[in-house]
C-alpha cells in the first residue's frame, strides 16, 4: 500500500526537526530550546511551542527522528548482507559511516547526549539509554549469528562482542572529533579488525563473499 501523503504541517514539522537535529550535535542538547531554535528558523517561539510544548519534548522527537534515521541508514541496509560476520562488518561500517555523515554535523547524537545526559536523569536521558542498549543488542545478536554459521567461536561472549564494538565506537569518537586524529578512522578499523579476528571459529578463515541472485533467499 502507498504511503499516505504528508501534509503540509507533518512537512513543517520534519523540517523543523530536520534543521533541530543538526543543530542539537553542535549545541548540544540542553544548549537547543525552542527559543534558540525559533531564532535559528525565524519561527515564532509560540508557532514551535504548539509543535513541541516543551524543551523535553523537542528534544525526545529529535531523537525519535535520529532513532528511526539510524535505523534506516545503518541496521536495515546492514540486514540485507550475509548472515554472519558480513554481517557484523556492515553494521559496525556502516555506524562508522552514520557518525560521519554530512547531516550531522557533530556526529551521532546518541553518542553526543550519551556524553551529555549521562548523570542527568530523565525521560530523554532514559531514551537515550533505550536506544543504545537496542545498539548494544543488534550488534550481540548479530554475533549471535556469526556463531551459529559457523563464522565465531562457540564459546565467543557476544554480549562482551557488543560492549568492545562499542568501546572502538566511543574511542573513534573521541579520537577523531576532539583530538582530530587523521587516523583516526584507519585505527578504529584495525582494532575492529583485531576483535573480529580474535572472535573467529578456528576453522573459518574469513568473510565469504555474498552469494549471487541466483543462490536464493538469505535467512535474516
Amino acid at each position: 500500500m502507498a504511503a499516505r501523503p504528508q501534509t503540509k504541517g507533518e512537512q513543517t514539522r520534519e523540517a523543523i526537526l530536520t534543521h533541530a537535529l543538526g543543530l542539537a550535535t553542535r549545541v548540544g542538547f540542553e544548549g537547543l530550546t525552542i527559543g534558540r531554535l525559533a531564532d535559528d528558523l525565524r519561527m515564532s517561539k509560540s508557532g514551535l511551542f504548539a509543535h513541541f510544548r516543551s524543551k523535553e519534548g523537542l528534544q525526545l522527537e529529535i531523537l525519535r527522528m535520529a532513532g528511526a534515521r539510524m535505523v534506516d541508514t545503518v541496521v536495515k541496509p546492514a540486514l540485507t548482507t550475509p548472515r554472519g560476520e558480513p554481517r557484523v562488518r556492515a553494521l559496525f561500517e556502516r555506524w562508522l559511516a552514520w557518525e560521519q555523515s554530512p547531516s550531522l554535523p557533530g556526529g551521532c547524537p546518541f553518542m553526543a547526549a550519551s556524553f551529555e545526559l549521562d548523570d542527568r536523569p530523565g525521560p530523554v536521558r532514559d531514551f537515550v539509554v533505550q536506544n543504545l542498549r537496542d545498539w548494544m543488542d543488534t550488534l550481540a545478536g548479530a554475533a549471535r549469528i556469526a556463531v551459529q554459521e559457523g563464522h565465531f567461536r562457540t564459546d565467543l561472549d557476544c554480549e562482551q562482542f557488543a560492549h568492545d564494538c562499542q568501546g572502538i565506537g566511543l574511542a573513534f569518537v573521541h579520537a577523531s572529533r576532539l583530538m582530530r586524529d587523521p587516523q583516526a578512522r584507519a585505527r578504529a578499523a584495525s582494532a575492529f579488525d583485531a576483535l573480529v579476528r580474535a572472535a573467529r571459529a578456528p576453522s573459518f578463515t574469513g568473510a565469504r563473499p555474498a552469494p549471487t541472485a541466483a543462490a536464493g533467499g538469505r535467512r535474516r
